[in-house]
């Protein structure tokens, strides 16, 4: 039986870097976003986080750690839409996206090995497209179950990424704290303390029944088998596919409405062999342009019947963007989007 590869992609001080992402002139300081003494930190960035600022501290607090931090005020419409953005991308890997907040998700890449390589190559492609498309960077965990690639995702924070393969779990595992078994709050904790146990080995070398009963039978029962890295939760689509996507950032703004459309046939050509993959149909095609200043805008149209054809997709494409009449304006992104799916 082939060994599930589940991947957990969790993007690193989100807010934070959105921020940075919008405005480069906060690159290389400290980046806290929250405002108002009585309100709470959001997210901190990385440099930030070394004055001891983290997430859920009163903004005040935080001021005090470190005054000449730059506080932000929290645009939450604006993290929705990257959130958008990076999620496309997941899903343009595969229909197995279980995301657990706009800024981290699960991912089941078993049944994409076949056509995009091993978990650490998805992974490795995932993390180059978040940042070339959207400007942050995520931390990649890989492994056989939801529990392990959490925790893979979690230790290889900033900007990295860690495999843990089958036979390398218990390895992985068992040193760590109690603390880092899924549902081990401040006072299960607590009462594993009192049972003097200390890391996830002293939890699975400890019988269930005795779990059980300190614990409760279903809470006991649970952590006996996360210590010894058994999970069988599956990822859990949220809804099935709506749409395929493929986007391009350019390098630098561009204003040649021939660049532009030889950008839009590669990415025609991108969505529809997506589209073509799965056996699927697009009635609704749709082209979204980002200017210079990050105005964006989206034009759609929906045909008489479906289509997964290249060449028909493409031309709806060019009289969409020949409709926006903007020869000259100079673009920061373009993208293709194939919707109402049969």
């Amino acid at each position: 039986m082939s060994t599930a590869t589940i991947l957990h992609v969790d993007m690193d001080a989100f807010y934070a870097s959105v921020a940075e992402r919008d405005d480069p002139t906060l690159k290389g300081k400290a980046v806290v976003v929250g405002a108002g003494t009585r309100g709470v930190v959001l997210s901190a960035n990385y440099l930030a986080r070394t004055f001891g600022i983290h997430a859920a501290m009163p903004v005040g607090r935080a001021q005090r750690l470190a005054p000449h931090a730059l506080f932000i005020v929290p645009d939450h419409s604006r993290y929705s839409e990257i959130s958008e953005h990076i999620m496309e991308i997941f899903r343009s890997y595969t229909p197995h996206v279980e995301a657990i907040s706009l800024d981290e998700a699960f991912l089941d890449v078993t049944g994409s090995r076949k056509l995009l390589g091993t978990g650490r190559q998805i992974a490795t492609e995932i993390r180059a497209r978040v940042e070339k498309d959207e400007g942050i960077t995520c931390s990649v965990g890989i492994a056989p179950s939801k529990f392990i690639a959490k925790l893979a995702s979690s230790r290889c924070k900033p900007n990295g990424m860690l495999e843990i393969q089958p036979d390398r779990i218990l390895t992985f595992l068992h040193p760590l704290p109690v603390s880092a078994i899924w549902g081990v709050g401040p006072k299960t904790a607590e009462a594993l303390e009192r049972l003097g146990l200390r890391t996830v080995a002293d939890v699975a070398n400890t019988p269930r029944e005795t779990l059980m009963r300190a614990l409760g039978q279903a809470n006991g029962a649970s952590l006996f088998e996360l210590a010894w890295g058994r999970d069988y939760r599956g990822v859990i689509s949220d809804e099935p596919e709506k749409s395929i996507s493929a986007a391009e950032t350019f390098s630098h703004d561009i204003d040649d409405p021939e660049i532009i459309l030889k950008e839009f046939l590669r990415l025609s050509e991108k969505a529809s062999s997506r589209l073509r993959e799965r056996s699927l149909f697009a009635k609704t095609i749709s082209i979204k342009v980002r200017f210079a200043d990050f105005t964006t805008i989206n034009r759609s149209k929906t045909l008489p019947l479906a289509t997964d054809s290249t060449h028909d997709i493409y031309e709806v494409v060019k009289t969409l963007y020949s409709a926006l009449r903007i020869d000259r304006a100079r673009l920061r992104l373009v993208g293709v989007s194939l919707e109402n799916l049969q």
